[in-house]
């Protein structure tokens, strides 16, 4: 090999490089400015049309929402008020704990006597189904699910009024099986909250859009599942998933496997990030990634190409490298890669513009990104090792999910955050 030409070492590092500055531009380009975010639609026939299926509706078709808890989170009384304001004139909405010391019931009962006239069920229930305690949860809770159509949402989901609406709509065309919606974070609290809340905005909502401009539909968010209650039949109910790590995303893939399409409406949700402490964040971030890692290993491993920070970082000193030589191969590669690295440093910084929520937040949270960024790289190598994740206090094996991924077939690299949604 000649002198002058550029290492095996060089090459990957600006292949990486590249390849890392391209994908921050698809991610800036995919997200949404975060207003628009925050607009629900305003029909179902919105929610429909984006997703290029026909105008239904189901409007008069009763919806029972199950909302499995686990203690009193700060914001749950005000996240569950918003689904006791819907449109839809006939819901049930069924808030489920597995202790009755759960101090979720007290938040239940102040609910029940501020809307006396919904039907809202609290279901206390000890039983225990499996190793996923949140699927346990929702096979006691299951059982008192009265409507066609069940609406899965997480604890810490605050929605609009028109949200029922939208997600029951697309299910009226036999043809979708299972409807979710993504998220967008605040942070509750202080410092780590914030970091949090980069986290979705940043990294995990912006490889969902990424992936489903590209054509994926290989997901499923706790944020919101909805689907016939004979579709929930036909895949064997919450059992199925009972010993699932990502129950969410497994319950989309059973019923796919039915040959129904997932549809992801356009509604957006909110959601709280808590987490007071770098180690109670860097647990549930790690759980997330692991989680990520069990579905899809072969995905999780070109995560790396998805944090920006590190990999500008290396484009600057790759070029400086290159650069201190004359040899035209290396002028050549530092040009290619001075130029990646500014479009991935303007693509870094658009995607943080479109997702702040206006320019206070923007220019409070702009050094937090190299940081958010540097995080996620350690996360991701803590995630590649480990054979448990904590949920809620409770171990959950990971290999149980990773040998139903084996079953399962192969999803797309780009799938792969978005096999779960870490809630």
């Amino acid at each position: 090999m000649a002198a002058h030409a550029l290492t095996a070492c060089q090459w990957v590092l600006l292949g990486a490089s590249v390849g890392a500055s391209l994908y921050a531009l698809l991610a800036a380009v995919a997200m949404p400015f975060f207003a628009s975010r925050r607009r629900v639609a305003s029909s179902p026939a919105q929610g429909a049309s984006r997703n290029s299926h026909p105008v239904y509706s189901f409007k008069h078709v009763g919806v029972s929402v199950l909302k499995p808890l686990c203690g009193a989170e700060p914001r749950l009384y005000e996240n569950l008020r918003t689904f006791c304001e819907q449109r839809h004139g006939y819901f049930q909405l069924v808030l489920g704990v597995s202790s009755p010391d759960d101090p979720a019931i007290a938040v239940v009962r102040r609910l029940q006597a501020a809307y006396p006239l919904h039907d809202i069920e609290l279901a206390i229930d000890t039983r225990v189904h499996g190793s996923n305690l949140k699927v346990s949860n929702l096979i006691n809770m299951a059982e008192r699910a009265r409507h066609d159509v069940i609406v899965i949402a997480d604890s810490d989901i605050a929605v609009e009024d028109h949200y029922l609406d939208s997600v029951a709509a697309p299910l009226a065309d036999p043809r979708v099986g299972v409807v979710t919606c993504l998220y967008v974070a605040q942070g509750v609290g202080g410092f780590w909250p914030r970091v949090g809340a980069l986290f979705i905005n940043e990294w995990f909502a912006p490889s969902v859009r990424v992936a489903h401009a590209a054509g994926s539909r290989s997901f499923g968010f706790g944020a919101t599942l909805a689907l016939r209650r004979a579709t929930l039949k036909r895949i064997g109910g919450f059992e199925a998933l009972k010993n699932c790590l990502a129950d969410d995303y497994w319950l989309a893939e059973h019923v796919r496997a039915l040959g129904l399409q997932t549809v992801l409406s356009r509604v957006i949700v909110a959601t709280d990030v808590i987490e007071p402490t770098f180690s109670a964040l860097w647990q549930r971030e790690t759980r997330w990634l692991r989680t990520i890692r069990s579905v899809n290993p072969l995905g999780f491993a070109f995560l790396f190409i998805t944090f920006p920070t590190p990999w500008l970082l290396t484009g600057a000193w790759l070029t400086a490298s290159l650069a201190s030589t004359s040899h035209a191969v290396h002028v050549g590669a530092a040009l290619t890669c001075a130029t990646s690295t500014t479009i991935g440093l303007a693509a870094r910084l658009l995607l943080h513009w479109r997702s702040a929520r206006h320019g206070r937040t923007f220019w409070r949270d702009l050094p937090l990104v190299p940081l958010r960024d540097a995080l996620l790289a350690l996360q991701w190598l803590a995630g590649a090792f480990g054979s448990h994740v904590v949920w809620r206090g409770a171990r959950v094996p990971v290999e149980t999910s990773t040998s139903r991924a084996a079953r399962g077939g192969a999803m797309n690299v780009m799938d792969v955050a978005e096999a779960s949604d870490g809630r």
